[in-house]
């Protein structure tokens, strides 16, 4: 897999935009269904290999969900199983927290879980963008073309809400949901309806979520976890309740969680599960 990344963002569009990315497989290797785990974020996609994006459902994973080429991917509240020939050509946009609600004219939590055609949502440009870049030569010709296109729906947009993304870099960090409130001085009902509305899950879901990756990342390579330590280090009543969060947040055990690699935490092939 090859991979280019911008790294200089124009100063409007760093506070709401964390990364572009371009990424091609070296590889013609056939693809195989892919578990995605949440991660609470939201991200802008197009790929370049095919006009379409497709997730599987149900049971044996017989249900196929489509959508265009050119997607906003709302933040996930569960893992979802793509198949990896959608990641051969593609280009994404990684949004800071909260900071998908500056291009588009809806509150994030509408497209939770799902994959929304950006022409539902940019019209004419949505329409076109994948068009315009497969006319683009070089990977970092298309990046730019994406950055400037961006650049261009962030304007006359309102200022962040930095409350709820300051109470969302709480929750990140494990601080729990009322003291977050407390901290950026908003009551409890407030935050969550402006939570959902800009990061797009509830905080107790995002809270969750983020826990969830906290504990992947303290996995690592190791090959024999200690279920218990690993279940108080995080904040869980006891084993149990990690258990049942896992499995509710992934569809899996955690002795059954093997990750495509270190480095691809999120990334669990289906036959290995």
């Amino acid at each position: 897999m090859s991979a280019v990344s911008m790294h200089r963002l124009s100063p409007a569009l760093s506070r709401f935009v964390s990364g572009l990315h371009y990424f091609e497989a070296d590889d013609d290797s056939p693809p195989e269904l892919e578990r995605i785990l949440p991660g609470g974020n939201v991200h802008l996609m197009v790929n370049l290999h095919e006009d379409e994006f497709r997730i599987y459902e149900g049971a044996d994973y017989s249900e196929v969900r489509r959508s265009g080429g050119a997607v906003l991917e709302g933040a996930a509240s569960r893992a979802r199983v793509i198949d990896t020939g959608l990641q051969r050509n593609l280009i994404c946009v990684d949004f800071s927290l909260g900071g998908a609600a500056a291009f588009f004219n809806l509150p994030v939590s509408e497209a939770q879980d799902s994959l929304v055609d950006l022409d539902q949502l940019w019209g004419r440009d949505g329409a076109l963008v994948r068009e315009r870049l497969l006319e683009a030569r070089t990977p970092d010709s298309k990046l730019l073309l994406l950055h400037d296109l961006l650049v261009e729906h962030l304007a006359a947009r309102d200022a962040p809400d930095r409350a709820v993304r300051s109470a969302a870099s709480l929750l990140e960090q494990g601080v729990s949901i009322a003291d977050a409130a407390s901290r950026v001085g908003l009551l409890s009902k407030t935050l969550n309806r402006r939570f959902q509305a800009l990061i797009g899950l509830t905080p107790k879901r995002f809270a969750r979520v983020r826990r969830l990756q906290r504990v992947l990342g303290s996995l690592g390579a190791l090959h024999e976890v200690d279920w218990v330590e690993t279940a108080i280090a995080h904040g869980f009543a006891d084993q149990a309740h990690l258990i049942h969060d896992f499995h509710d947040l992934t569809g899996l055990t955690p002795t059954a969680y093997r990750s495509r690699s270190p480095e691809s935490q999120n990334h669990v092939p289906v036959h290995s599960a």
